[in-house]
């Protein structure tokens, strides 16, 4: 069960804070091996690899038009409703999002702005294996379909019996995706970066996955493939004290390590008690679920910290920097400037982590493995991308040109001077 540990060192907290890595130099062989057969063989390796790992062998990668038509058939009414709610809800947010275009006047007669452009095709992966992840469907494609993407192309591994979930295929629909692809794993993402018979080329990669995934996409970024984040196995930090449910606590740090074994929970408290009745309720409530078994395995990854302090609490948070951060707190907004590091923030007793995996509005792919130090999750600026222009009237280069020469010819590059020189003579002319 559960660990409790009282005010660790700064070791001990690296300790506690380690995610359950594979190794990781047989990690990228094996990722490298993949790439390199699909580059070579194509469709052809992707069926070796569908049929070696997933147990399935597939002809046609590809989601037929009447397979998405029939979606709708084998999911109730009911669901159906909840994901177009849901779907509403994240356009909503994501809408907000938007940039307007600002023109700042540099110089008399130079005039500089950026204007926004989506990124013509793009590869959503969505997870399938354990857990047929839908809702990762509307998080990737509602700000693709914002952004205005020429081409979405999703990924997603099939069941046995070759097929997609069709709660995956009606979200798919409601979004706008223009291919839906049955490949799942390291070779999804291959297939996504080097472009096969079936599987077209993209521009940028989105989408979590588990340690395969997440260094297929980091091996492709070393390939020159742009990727949204290294977004790996889920986590949660949840900051607690005396005013905290301990019921509550237990439900937020189950629904993150019933996602996968490899998946993490760091509870921090200032209150040993509290600490006690969180164990208690996690022993109580991990006896109910369908994924007990792997969440009791997820368990061994997982600790709950007793500090004397919330500042405490906050710094060593910081450190740990979680894809989601629970303030199951009295009054918890007053806290937010206390927070530096972070994928997405939870204020208050009621704001369940999977509000936000679901249906609230904000984006749950999120940065994993501390990467909240240094990536924001995803939004509608990751589907596209800011071109800078700048216009120069004749005034304009009569003012900036004599700072430009003189900038040049500092730094030698004497053709660039010359670029500017040969206009203003033609002015004096």
């Amino acid at each position: 069960m559960i660990a409790i540990k009282k005010n660790p060192t700064k070791q001990e907290q690296n300790l506690l804070f380690e995610r359950n890595y594979i190794d990781s130099v047989s990690l990228q062989e094996t990722v490298a091996t993949i790439f390199n057969q699909v580059r070579r063989q194509g469709d052809k390796a992707l069926r070796q690899y569908t049929n070696q790992f997933d147990g399935i062998e597939i002809s046609s990668f590809l989601v037929t038009e009447q397979e998405r038509e029939n979606a709708a058939q084998f999911i109730t009414r009911d669901l159906q409703a909840a994901i177009e709610r849901a779907y509403k809800a994240i356009t909503q947010f994501h809408e907000t999002q938007r940039i307007s275009t600002q023109k700042v006047h540099t110089f008399t007669g130079v005039t500089c702005w950026r204007e926004e452009r989506p990124i013509s095709k793009v590869g959503i992966y969505v997870p399938g294996g354990s857990a047929p992840l839908f809702s990762t469907v509307l998080m990737l494609g509602v700000p693709a379909k914002i952004a205005k993407c020429d081409e979405i192309i999703l990924c997603t591994p099939p069941n046995k019996q070759g097929e997609i979930h069709p709660a995956i295929l009606y979200a798919a629909n409601l979004v706008g995706v223009s291919r839906i692809v049955k490949l799942g794993g390291a070779q999804a993402i291959a297939a996504l970066s080097i472009g096969t018979q079936q599987v077209p080329k993209v521009y940028k990669l989105f989408g979590p996955g588990n340690q395969y995934v997440t260094a297929a996409k980091q091996y492709a970024q070393q390939l020159g493939m742009a990727i949204d984040m290294p977004a790996g196995p889920s986590e949660v930090a949840i900051i607690t004290n005396e005013t905290s449910n301990a019921s509550f606590v237990a439900s937020d740090v189950l629904s993150q390590l019933e996602h996968g074994t490899d998946s993490q929970a760091i509870v921090f408290t200032t209150n040993a008690n509290k600490a006690q009745q969180i164990k208690t309720e996690i022993e109580q409530q991990i006896k109910q679920l369908p994924r007990k078994e792997i969440a009791k395995k997820a368990i061994d990854n997982s600790t709950i910290i007793v500090f004397s302090s919330l500042e405490e609490c906050f710094t060593s948070c910081n450190e740990y920097a979680p894809e989601h951060l629970l303030l199951a707190l009295d009054s918890a907004e007053q806290y937010s400037n206390k927070i530096s590091n972070a994928g997405s923030v939870f204020f208050g007793h009621y704001a369940s982590e999977s509000l936000g995996d679901y249906a609230s509005g904000t984006n749950h792919t999120l940065p994993t493995n501390g990467f909240a130090k240094s990536f924001s999750g995803v939004s509608l600026s990751s589907f596209t991308k800011q071109i800078t222009m700048q216009s120069v009237t004749k005034q304009g280069i009569e003012e900036i040109g004599p700072i430009v020469e003189q900038l040049a010819e500092a730094e030698q590059l004497f053709a660039h001077k010359q670029a500017v020189s040969i206009r203003l003579k033609s002015i004096k002319q």
